[in-house]
């Protein structure tokens, strides 16, 4: 298996995967979220957090912000690089920290970090189909990512 393919046919379909991902995740989990705009990266974070336990009223989209920390199961920081074209250079050293932490991370817009993933992280890369619809598939760049895609294929 090179990668894990499915369909979700609305956003809470699409929360429901992302939880079944987030109860997997252990501390040092890097999730990276490309995707068009209204893909549903947002959703998807959102469905991570309650499969790490975050209380659900805590979770907000960080589109002005660009990290959100959560406490969870294990906590869960939410960078969303849609606002950066560039990573500026003194952003770099806390982007590696977040990457290198044991900290859940996930990462909307990945893509514009990608020279900062070098490690193990699962890529998650969302599809719009139609209205509601969108193609999820999981890739997983790591033994422990890998193990994170076999595990959700026996799930799904």
């Amino acid at each position: 298996m090179t990668a894990l393919t499915t369909v979700s046919h609305s956003p809470g379909q699409t929360r429901a995967l992302a939880a079944r991902l987030g109860a997997l995740l252990a501390p040092g989990a890097v999730v990276a979220l490309n995707g068009e705009l209204g893909s549903g990266k947002t959703e998807f974070v959102h469905g991570l957090a309650a499969g790490l336990k975050v209380p659900p009223d805590m979770v907000a989209s960080p589109s002005f912000t660009l990290a959100h920390e959560y406490p969870g199961r294990v906590p869960l920081v939410h960078l969303d690089l849609y606002r950066l074209e560039d990573l500026p250079e003194d952003m770099l050293p806390d982007l590696e920290e977040y990457l290198a932490g044991d900290k859940v991370v996930a990462v909307e817009w990945a893509k514009r970090l990608a020279p900062l993933l070098s490690g193990d992280y699962l890529e998650v890369h969302l599809e719009i189909i139609r209205e509601e619809k969108r193609r999820l598939t999981f890739t997983g760049h790591g033994e422990r990512s890998w193990g994170l895609v076999q595990k959700l294929a026996k799930i799904d």
